[in-house]
């Protein structure tokens, strides 16, 4: 079954590879080949689920390139497929003809093939290379529309931000290798050796953090929304933020090597989903509003991986991945419709559109943990595997979850209003709507929502221990009957008063609700803490290059120019000199011994008696 697990990873990555290639040529076929591609996949994704198929092939020296689908890998490269899938057949009718949709197809197929090579990859080096190519791909996609230089800067800011975390793989690779950990599997991290063991879990902690829009890089999300709301929907549901998570929930093992790794996740964790979900809240912007939710939903994830309940965010990660998709699409289809994606003037959009109002409202009424209700029952599970942790974690979880119903229950009043007489006035705010619903939007829509509102089912007793077993964690501690109850009273209350709150005229802004608005001011925080002084310090090792390091490499060079001169001067004017007056005295005596050679006998007879001559005087002088 080996050829199952290398077609699944190698399907999405081809296809994706020839659908860019073919796309302006084929653009009518895109969608269709693509959708089958993602169907294929789902199916490959289920065989390998059943199979449990593991691959490797050698890399470098020592280390392979190893894949497995284990337990957790099996519920996650099911989800990323459906999901794949849903989203990519929801796309076929949402871009306009002259629209480069092989380049949008391509790009979607082989993020999610990244997605499935990180979370089967047994080993750091594999896992690196598809966290990058995951990066790049999705650079790509949320910068679609290029040519709108917003629009860029966005998929700048989230590339630039989820980059400057992802450095911490890079990290903790080099410090397994320093630690003794040559293979670099995964499994193996946490049996390094001290202190590299600390800078391991530092690394992989970052990383996962800041892919995940965990504080304090939460604000890349919100940048992210510039995106086609498809792209939003796969990345932002079940791929690209869920990495983080997913990432940490695996290597549970190596935060509890260490004392202080699991308490400094679960309370980021905690503290993203209390703080993003009291944004969420002041948001005015649907999609922001949707974005501000997923950090903090994904919150609850990373709670549980700090706590060490690994089913617990697993059943909080499926049932989200179906929820956030659904409501990321149907945002979606109301954008293409109407034009807008501001929460006033979507008042009556779920009556308009129908079966998307139908969708978003279950969607909606998931999102905010009502029984019997999938998020509902997998936060229970979450925050009972916290409880039996910390009392103070599980507080602030429980507060948690009520305000993520106040900011979904504020979507839903909004959507489900009448429709105003002057609605028409409000729309087109960020394109010319069409008013209509594509034909393929109903079926991706409803599916998402029938998951989302069934996957409750894996917190109850039987299916919640299968899942138990199947990740590894058999002693998983499940909520009590009390905690359903105090958890179901705290969502209903927040329910209610958060339609009353609604349904009352808004109060002037205050300083702490544009704030929160503005994501906290983040990303301005960020370029003032982080960007500037990093730039400055840039300049700086820049004037110091050129002034001190260029300076005396020009320094240098000038000497040996002025030194090369002055060796040219000698050569030209002592040792060409000494070399000419050689020449010329031995062209003199040349000459001279050349005045001899007559050619007459008696001149040589002549000449060598006076040369005898001069002998016998020199000899008679010396003695």
């Amino acid at each position: 079954m080996t050829a199952v697990l290398w077609l699944l990873v190698g399907l999405p990555l081809g296809g994706g590879v020839v659908l860019a290639l073919i796309g302006p040529r084929k653009g009518s076929l895109v969608p269709t080949i693509g959708v089958t591609v993602a169907v294929t996949t789902l199916g490959l994704a289920v065989a390998a689920a059943l199979t449990r198929p593991d691959a490797s092939a050698p890399l470098f020296v020592g280390m392979e390139a190893g894949l497995a689908v284990d337990g957790l890998s099996a519920v996650m490269v099911v989800t990323v497929a459906a999901v794949t899938t849903a989203v990519l057949a929801f796309a076929r009718g949402e871009f306009a003809a002259h629209e480069n949709k092989g380049r949008f197809f391509g790009l979607m197929l082989l993020f999610a093939g990244a997605m499935l090579v990180t979370v089967t990859a047994t080993t750091l080096p594999l896992l690196l290379m598809a966290w990058e190519v995951m990066g790049a791909t999705s650079w790509a996609l949320i910068g679609y529309w290029w040519q709108q230089p917003e629009r860029a800067e966005a998929a700048d800011v989230a590339f630039l931000s989820t980059r400057a975390a992802d450095l911490g793989l890079y990290l903790a690779a080099g410090a397994a290798l320093a630690g003794g950990v040559g293979s670099l599997r995964l499994d193996a991290l946490s049996h390094a050796d001290a202190p590299w063991l600390h800078v391991i879990t530092g690394g992989i902690v970052v990383a996962a953090l800041g892919k995940s829009a965990q504080l304090p890089f939460s604000f890349w999300l919100s940048r992210a929304m510039q995106g086609p709301s498809t792209v939003s929907a796969l990345l932002h549901s079940a791929t690209m933020v869920a990495a983080g998570a997913y990432l940490l929930l695996r290597l549970v093992p190596l935060l509890d090597a260490t004392v202080w790794a699991g308490p400094l996740v679960a309370w980021t964790g905690t503290a993203t989903a209390l703080v993003l979900g009291l944004v969420a809240v002041a948001q005015t912007d649907l999609k922001q509003l949707l974005a501000a939710s997923t950090s903090a939903q994904i919150g609850f994830m990373v709670l549980a991986a700090g706590s060490g309940g690994v089913a617990a965010g697993t059943t909080q990660l499926v049932a989200h991945a179906a929820t956030k998709s659904g409501l990321f699409l149907a945002a979606g289809a109301w954008l293409t419709a109407l034009g807008t994606k501001q929460l006033t003037a979507l008042r009556g959009a779920a009556r308009v559109h129908r079966w998307v109002g139908v969708a978003f409202t279950a969607g909606a009424l998931t999102l905010a943990g009502l029984p019997p209700l999938s998020l509902w029952a997998a936060k229970d599970e979450v925050l009972a595997t916290v409880r039996t942790e910390s009392t103070a974690l599980y507080a602030v979880g429980l507060a948690a979850a009520a305000v993520a119903t106040v900011y979904s229950v504020k979507a839903v009043w909004y959507v489900t209003r009448p429709l105003p007489d002057d609605a028409g006035r409000a729309y087109d705010t960020e394109r010319r709507g069409t008013r209509r619903v594509a034909r393929t939007t109903p079926g991706p829509l409803l599916a998402l929502t029938l998951a989302a509102a069934v996957l409750g089912v894996l917190a109850l007793p039987g299916p919640a221990s299968w899942l138990k077993g199947l990740v590894g964690t058999p002693g998983e501690p499940s909520p009590e009957p009390w905690e359903l109850g105090l958890s179901t009273g705290v969502v209903l209350a927040a329910a209610g008063l958060a339609w009353r709150r609604a349904s009352r005229p808004a109060p002037a802004p205050r300083a702490a609700v544009r704030g929160a608005h503005g994501w906290l001011y983040l990303e301005q925080a960020a370029r003032r803490v982080v960007v500037r002084p990093v730039l400055g310090l840039a300049r700086t090792l820049a004037a110091v290059d050129d002034r001190v390091v260029d300076g005396a490499v020009r320094q240098t060079a000038r000497g040996g120019l002025a030194a090369s001169r002055l060796a040219r001067r000698l050569d030209d004017g002592v040792v060409d000199g000494a070399v000419r007056a050689v020449a010329t005295s031995a062209r003199s005596l040349g000459r001279w011994a050349r005045r001899p050679q007559t050619g007459l006998l008696h001149q040589y007879y002549a000449q060598a008696a006076v040369g005898f001559a001069v002998l016998v005087l020199i000899i008679l002088l010396v003695r």
